[in-house]
């Protein structure tokens, strides 16, 4: 599928962005249910990269409703055919991948946002998981974590918005919660194979670390 995209120039200034986080907020928080167990640590102003675990098709929705910053998300192309949301899309600027193979014009893209002060947002499973395990991390985040040498923070989601189709995650009530996590020490590691290896490595085990602690909460926890 090809779709032309404008030059995104959008910032968190912009009214337009402001009512759909607003709109986002509400609908996280509320008809979702969706608290964070810890503090979103995203700069507030720079280039950040944000990876998370992928749970349901409105995770950007439940990330960006407990940060003021623009996320802007790599997302797969196939999201951009349902139409009542590519409002929503155009207005944060998603990153289309093709997730048929290596897709080197996105991750020029992505270098490109990070490289003008935005915020990426980057599930490294590449894909949905329907259970709490984590798919191994692509190596894709490592490489664009050492090539930009934009901090990296983790997040974890979980909640009852998984194993819903798309329209039923956006639309059927649910209940969940998100974890943040401090940004990562990736300065020893150099731009080579190996140093790509061993960042996804550790990003992911930030990611594991933050969905351990979800699991070990106890029921009277703070949400």
């Amino acid at each position: 599928m090809n779709v032309e995209r404008k030059a995104f120039t959008r910032r968190e200034s912009d009214a337009w962005f402001r009512f759909c986080r607003a709109w986002a907020g509400a609908l996280a928080r509320t008809y979702h249910e969706t608290s964070a167990i810890s503090p979103c640590q995203l700069p507030s102003t720079g280039p950040a990269i944000l990876v998370s675990n992928h749970t349901s098709s409105i995770d950007p929705l439940l990330l960006q409703a407990f940060r003021p910053r623009l996320i802007r998300w790599m997302m797969a192309k196939e999201y951009f055919d349902f139409k009542p949301l590519r409002w929503l899309f155009d207005t944060v600027g998603v990153i289309l991948v093709e997730r048929s193979g290596r897709d080197m014009a996105a991750t020029r893209e992505a270098m490109r946002a990070l490289e003008a002060g935005y915020v990426l947002g980057v599930f490294a499973e590449g894909k949905i998981e329907t259970t709490r395990e984590l798919i191994p991390f692509q190596s894709g985040i490592g490489l664009l974590a050492l090539k930009t040498r934009a901090p990296v923070f983790p997040a974890y989601i979980d909640g009852t918005q998984r194993n819903r189709e798309m329209v039923e995650a956006f639309l059927k009530p649910s209940s969940g919660s998100v974890a943040f996590g401090p940004g990562l020490d990736l300065a020893d590691l150099e731009d080579s194979r190996a140093g790509i290896d061993e960042a996804t490595r550790r990003i992911q085990s930030a990611v594991e670390a933050l969905k351990n602690m979800e699991l070990n909460r106890s029921p009277g926890s703070v949400r």
